[in-house]
């Protein structure tokens, strides 16, 4: 298993960014359910002085075992600076498209954690967004995007749930609260445990495509997505 390292983070603090801040996505391919986006910060004047190197156990999630990222969460949480995670519900996503919704969500992580931290100029906050295409930027400054405090500088790194510690960081902790949310809404009502979400978190598993096909979907699906 790839060990994630600081060196992209080291880097950007050599650049002379402030926070470094490490986002990845979970519940893009869900048929139900909010798409999440977490958000996991760390300040570089913690890696040029060496108080914070990379914590134990962090892996890419879609690595770790669910007991495991469950074991290694209040570390990770405990590890970053301060951490959000930013949702967009299945209705802003049937309303925006994916893309979008994920920018708006990576947002309000980004604000969320910003306010935590208190940051005002002239802080420089550098990104690391897992993935090929930079929807942090895109979604920035439109008209259902949150206000950022301070916008950031986004670097994206394909696999970078695999290879930086704030990205796999950001991966365990979003996957876990989102995983959470999906168990909660499938115990909150008995409409909702004819889709199994307990078990299959909102995706597509044949059972839960049965479902839809049998009872119809639910108010938490995403109704622009072939759901069966």
């Amino acid at each position: 298993m790839i060990t994630p390292t600081l060196d992209l983070e080291r880097d950007l603090a050599a650049q002379g960014y402030d926070l470094i801040c490490g986002f990845d996505e979970v519940g893009r391919g869900a048929l139900a359910g909010p798409v999440m986006v977490g958000c996991a910060a760390i300040r570089s004047r913690d890696l040029d002085s060496g108080v914070i190197d990379v914590p134990a156990g962090v892996a890419d999630s879609k690595l770790l075992t669910e007991h495991r990222r469950e074991a290694i969460y209040d570390e990770l949480t405990d590890w970053a600076a301060a951490y959000a995670v930013g949702s967009a519900s299945n209705t802003e996503i049937d309303d925006w498209g994916i893309s979008y919704a994920l920018g708006v969500a990576a947002l309000r992580a980004l604000a969320d954690v910003e306010r935590k931290l208190g940051l005002a100029s002239p802080i420089r906050v550098g990104a690391i967004l897992d993935g090929p295409s930079d929807y942090i930027t895109k979604a920035l400054n439109t008209f259902d995007a949150p206000d950022v405090p301070i916008p950031a500088q986004v670097t994206t790194k394909v696999k970078g749930d695999r290879h930086c510690a704030v990205v796999a960081t950001a991966a365990v902790i979003a996957k876990v609260t989102r995983d959470h949310l999906m168990v909660e809404l499938a115990e909150s009502d008995p409409k909702y445990e004819l889709y199994e979400w307990q078990h299959n978190k909102g995706y597509g598993t044949q059972a839960h495509r049965d479902a839809i096909a049998q009872h119809g979907p639910s108010d938490q699906h995403r109704l622009s997505w072939k759901l069966t």
